[in-house]
């Protein structure tokens, strides 16, 4: 039976159609990847899901969620996850490291390596890992070790000798201890945060440094345990519209939530975007200049009449304990019927300081536009939280509890 013949419905041809799109748009390159998203049965590891969303090359699949209904574990959606083992560079005989477990991804990459590699997977929830578990079992990968423990120091105890091939990070994380786990000239794919902005890099490891490449713009649930970090946060309107910053001092909420629905200004840049094209390396230009800068969400079905965000899931803003300013768009006007449809940015401010705040955000967009739009992206070098790592002319340095990792703009 072949593609063409199997039921529209079925989890065989849903799979096949899966690979195809994820082939055709460009996150599958390699036939070791492709053989494995083939065969692997996503929807086993799945069952909570309709089959259609189980196999959509897009959709996260929420496995389980808080009291507060906030997402603790999913199954990222089979683009990231084909991008992430295509930058990981696997091979049949690789021992592999997995940072929070499903099963799914797991499955995955014990395909790639084969019965001659190694696949452990941890995980600090058991619910996560009797999951794992189970459904490894099931659909024929019992040989994956599943490891019920703190990513901090789970994984301890099983590296193999000479370290691990490839490290794969399917949490948010906002420091990376395992580096000393991994063999030199091994890839460590991890999604990184880093100034409230996640991107997931890879990190080949070169002696005691770690050279990070290709970093894509990506959101993960937030690791647990040791290493989970609290951003400076604010929930105004009943949780409707919050902001985040990395650090600095203390947010006064009440006087936040009274900015937010009090007087505002606004400023138009005259700084445009057309659809689908990438603006994200405005964050990190941002990021570098401005220890002020944070992020901006709205609850999906709630506080449209409050904000109106350029971005619905990471739009940056300035922010101070009483006051903000926030990134937005508009239409912008066509020269002709033939023009593509593109977006003006803006900037509104909010609460006593935001008539400073949105001049300083608007003069940084321009600022992007002029001198940083079209530049390449800043390079990233992850070192040990000891180590002396060199400043950068123009650039950061964040630094985190075992390691720091620096920005450096050519």
């Amino acid at each position: 039976m072949t593609a063409d013949t199997l039921s529209p419905e079925s989890p065989e041809r849903l799979r096949a159609d899966m690979v195809a799109t994820l082939t055709e748009q460009g996150s599958i390159r390699s036939p070791e990847v492709e053989a494995a998203f083939a065969k692997v049965p996503r929807d086993r590891f799945a069952p909570e899901a309709p089959l259609t969303d189980a196999y959509s090359p897009t959709d996260v699949v929420i496995t389980k969620r808080d009291a507060a209904g906030r997402a603790t574990s999913s199954l990222s959606a089979p683009w990231l996850q084909a991008e992430m083992l295509e930058a990981a560079r696997l091979f049949p005989g690789a021992k592999v490291l997995e940072i929070g477990s499903g099963g799914y991804n797991a499955a995955l990459i014990a395909e790639i390596v084969g019965p001659e590699g190694a696949v452990v997977t941890a995980d600090i929830d058991p619910f996560v890992t009797e999951r794992a578990t189970r459904f490894l079992t099931e659909t024929g990968y019992p040989q994956v070790k599943v490891v019920l423990g703190d990513a901090e120091d789970a994984a301890e105890e099983h590296v193999p000798e000479g370290g691990y091939d490839a490290i794969v990070v399917t949490v948010g994380a906002w420091d990376c201890p395992w580096g000393h786990l991994l063999a030199q000239g091994g890839r460590m794919v991890v999604p990184l945060r880093f100034a409230t902005i996640t991107r997931s890099f890879t990190f080949v490891r070169d002696g005691e440094r770690f050279i990070g490449l290709d970093p894509t713009v990506c959101g993960f649930v937030a690791i647990q345990g040791a290493g989970a970090h609290l951003d400076r946060e604010a929930a105004l309107a009943d949780g409707a519209v919050k902001l985040t910053v990395d650090s600095g001092p203390p947010l006064d909420v009440d006087a936040l939530d009274q900015a937010l629905v009090g007087e505002r200004v606004e400023l138009w840049s005259g700084v445009t975007v057309a659809g689908g094209e990438p603006f994200d390396s405005m964050h990190l230009r941002i990021a570098t200049v401005d220890d002020r800068f944070g992020m901006i969400w709205r609850a999906p079905e709630r506080g449209g009449d409050l904000v109106d965000l350029a971005i619905g899931w990471s739009c940056p803003l300035l922010i101070t304990p009483d006051s903000f300013a926030y990134l937005t768009v508009r239409d912008a006007p066509r020269r002709g019927d033939a023009e593509e449809r593109r977006w003006e940015f803006g900037v509104y401010g909010h609460g006593r300081s935001r008539a400073e705040l949105a001049r300083q955000l608007y003069d940084h967009v321009q600022t992007w536009d002029r001198d940083w739009r079209h530049h390449p992206g800043p390079d990233f070098t992850l070192y040990p939280a000891d180590a002396t790592a060199p400043a950068p002319t123009i650039g950061r340095i964040f630094p985190k509890r075992h390691t720091q990792l620096v920005m450096t703009w050519a």
